[in-house]
């Protein structure tokens, strides 16, 4: 993503790995604005007009709420059911502060970004407000493109990052595992009707199973749109913060930017 970054003009940048951003660590951001996000509300046991009758321990599956009535933040799951079973009253309901998103400078455009708070839930919801926030962004500077760090597997969060997306590139490696995801990934990206492309990093650390992961593409109608090799020079670019296309002019470079001109024509079909 850093190096896609670094390449491609006139684009606004977007984590939406929420759960462990690490783009910044890249791009080492200016941050301009900075906002809370109320993701969920928390029960609160009210001493002064709780009776301990016990009918919220009662109801509560998540056994967040102690024998001495008092709720255990970490446990309780904000469903709001002890809210409505308590006779008197005695459970209030709120709102709590899941985490914070920021919107950024960066030496290569604007990032809007965000962190979820340890614990949290609603990264799905986070995920849609940072879309959002791009979106205005890069209409009220005219850029043409936003470009998207997903977060890894196929839950909440990376179902709202493919949310309107024109296209979605799949990173995977030359292992089994690898593979297993890479089609669980797809079967979610054509469910949403997203065109997918796959580059296979690090290919010649397992050349029989990158060929088996190109035969799967080939197979799949899956378009591949590209190969890299490993290369020390990236982890040394990264303990520099730098990504590849600073720190090196060697052949991973042309690979990436062969990568951008696939997707460049993927995206001009559309």
């Amino acid at each position: 993503m850093g190096a896609l970054a670094a390449l491609i003009p006139e684009k606004i940048l977007v984590d939406c790995d929420v759960d462990a951003p690490d783009l910044h660590l890249l791009l080492t951001p200016k941050i301009r604005s900075r906002e809370e996000f109320p993701g969920g509300r928390k029960a609160r046991i009210l001493s002064q007009l709780c009776t301990s009758c016990g009918e919220c321990r009662k109801v509560c599956r998540f056994e967040a709420i102690s024998e001495d009535y008092w709720v255990d933040e970490t446990a309780c799951e904000g469903c709001g059911v002890c809210v409505h079973f308590c006779p008197f009253g005695a459970v209030d309901f709120l709102p709590v502060i899941c985490g914070e998103w920021f919107q950024s400078d960066t030496r290569f455009g604007p990032l809007v970004h965000a962190q979820l708070a340890p614990g949290q839930e609603n990264s799905g919801l986070l995920v849609a407000l940072v879309r959002g926030k791009a979106r205005a962004l890069a209409e009220e500077k005219g850029r043409p493109l936003i470009l998207v760090d997903g977060p890894p597997g196929i839950g909440c969060p990376v179902i709202s990052s493919l949310t309107g997306a024109s296209a979605v590139l799949l990173v995977t490696e030359p292992t089994l595992s690898g593979l297993h995801d890479l089609d669980r990934i797809v079967s979610l990206s054509r469910h949403f009707r997203i065109p997918p492309l796959v580059l296979i990093n690090k290919v010649d650390l397992n050349p029989e199973m990158a060929d088996h992961i190109a035969a799967y593409c080939r197979d799949n109608g899956i378009e591949l749109a590209g190969t890299l090799p490993y290369d020390r020079s990236v982890t040394e670019a990264m303990v520099q913060g730098k990504t590849i296309l600073e720190w090196s002019h060697n052949g991973l470079g042309e690979g990436i930017r062969s990568v951008w001109e696939q997707l460049q024509r993927r995206l001009l079909e559309d």
